[in-house]
C-alpha cells in the first residue's frame, strides 16, 4: 500500500519552476532516496511533503489523509537535516526528549522512549553529554533519535550525511539503514550522492529540472537507465557520439548495436569494458593506469569509426598487472551493457 503520494505537485520560486507536476509515491516501510543535482528538486520535493514550503498545485497524501493545510506541527513526520538543528543547551536527552515535552507527554513514559531511541541508535552512554562534546557522526545520531522518539509514521532525510567525513559517512549511512529496517518506518531520503542512494535505498528517483527522470529498484537504476541524464549522472560510464549505419552502430569491432538515430551516444560502464592481448574487439592503446586496490582503472585511446576516442576499463589489479602505457591491446564491449541514445 501505497504511503506517501505525491500527485503532480508543481512550485514555482520567482518564475523558476522548481517542481514540474512531479508525482511519485512511497510505499508503507519503503525507503526512496531522492537523487540528483543541486538545483533539481529534491529538497523542495521533501520540504512539501514536509509542510514547510507550500507547493502551487497538485496532491500530497500520507495514509491516505489529505495533507492540504496541514501545519508542519500536526503531521506525522520526523525529519532530520544535514546541519543537526540540535539544541546546543539542551543534552543529548533533552534533545531526544524534545518533541516529548512539547506533546506533553508523560515524564515516565518519556524517560522510557528517550532510553529506547538512544539504545536504536547506540548512545546510551552518552545521555549527560552537550552537543558540542560529540562528533559530526554522533550529533547527527542524536537528530535521528529525536526525529523518531514521537514515532511519526514518516521520517525525512534531508542530505544527513554530507557534512561528515567519508569514513563516518559510510559507516552512519550503514547504520542509518539498518534502523530504518528495524524501525519499519516509511523514509524519503535526499541526497546527491550516487553511492549513498543505490546503497541506502529500496528504489530511487533520479530527478532532474523539477522532474523525476527515473525511480525505480537501486539494480535497475544502475543497470538499466532509461533516460539519457540518468544514464549519466548515476555512476561512470564511457560515453562515445558516434554514426549509425544502416541503423546499427559498428564501434570498430568493440561492440555493434542498433541505433535509434543517424547519430547517437553510446554508453557503457568500465566494468563492462574486456581488454586483452590479442582476440576480438577494437584495437586499442593503453594510456594510464590508475590502481585502486582490488581493481585498476586502465585509460585506452582507441579509434573508432576512424576517430580517436579515450575508453576507460576497470579491471582486476591482477589482470592489469602486467600493462604498461604504449602497450597494444583489444577492446571491446557485449552488445547487451551498451545502451544507446539519440545525440
Amino acid at each position: 500500500m501505497s504511503h506517501v503520494v505525491l500527485d503532480r505537485i508543481t512550485k514555482r520560486f520567482s518564475g523558476h519552476t522548481a517542481l514540474n507536476g512531479v508525482s511519485v509515491h512511497v510505499e508503507q516501510g519503503e525507503m526512496l532516496a531522492l537523487l540528483g543535482p543541486s538545483g533539481c528538486g529534491k529538497t523542495t520535493l521533501l520540504r512539501c511533503i514536509a509542510g514547510l514550503t507550500a507547493f502551487d498545485s497538485g496532491r500530497l497524501t500520507i495514509g491516505g489523509a489529505d495533507m492540504s493545510g496541514v501545519p508542519v506541527r500536526k503531521r506525522p513526520i520526523g525529519m532530520v537535516f544535514q546541519s543537526y538543528a540540535l539544541f546546543p543547551n539542551l543534552t543529548v536527552r533533552g534533545n531526544v526528549a524534545f518533541p516529548l515535552t512539547v506533546r506533553k507527554q508523560d515524564r515516565g513514559r518519556t524517560k522510557e522512549r528517550v532510553d529506547e531511541m538512544l539504545a536504536l541508535v547506540g548512545l546510551d552512554q552518552l545521555g549527560d553529554r552537550l552537543p558540542n562534546q560529540l562528533s559530526g557522526g554522533q550529533q547527527q545520531r542524536v537528530a535521528l533519535a529525536r526525529a523518531l522518539s514521537p514515532g511519526p509514521e514518516v521520517l525525512l532525510l534531508d542530505e544527513p550525511l554530507s557534512a561528515l567525513d567519508a569514513q563516518v559517512r559510510t559507516r552512519l549511512r550503514d547504520e542509518v539503514r539498518r534502523i530504518q529496517h528495524q524501525v519499519g518506518i516509511t523514509t524519503v531520503f535526499v541526497t546527491h550522492d550516487q553511492a549513498e542512494a543505490l546503497a541506502i535505498s529500496d528504489r530511487v528517483a533520479v530527478m532532474n529540472a523539477g522532474d523525476i527522470e527515473q525511480c525505480g529498484p537501486p539494480a535497475e537504476i544502475y543497470t538499466a537507465p532509461s533516460t539519457r541524464f540518468a544514464a549519466g549522472f548515476v555512476g561512470n560510464r564511457n560515453t562515445l557520439e558516434l554514426s549509425a549505419v544502416d541503423g546499427r552502430v559498428r564501434a570498430g569491432g568493440a561492440f555493434d548495436v542498433q541505433a535509434p538515430s543517424e547519430r547517437v551516444l553510446a554508453m557503457f560502464r568500465p566494468e563492462d569494458v574486456e581488454l586483452s592481448r590479442d582476440g576480438e574487439g577494437a584495437r586499442a592503446t593503453v594510456d594510464v593506469t590508475v590502481f585502486l586496490g582490488a581493481t585498476t582503472r586502465v585509460y585506452t585511446q582507441v579509434q573508432v569509426n576512424g576517430h580517436p576516442a579515450t575508453v576507460f576499463a576497470d579491471i582486476s589489479s591482477r589482470a592489469a598487472a602486467g600493462l604498461t602505457p604504449g602497450d597494444e591491446v583489444r577492446m571491446r564491449v557485449a552488445d547487451a551493457h551498451v545502451q544507446v541514445f539519440p545525440a
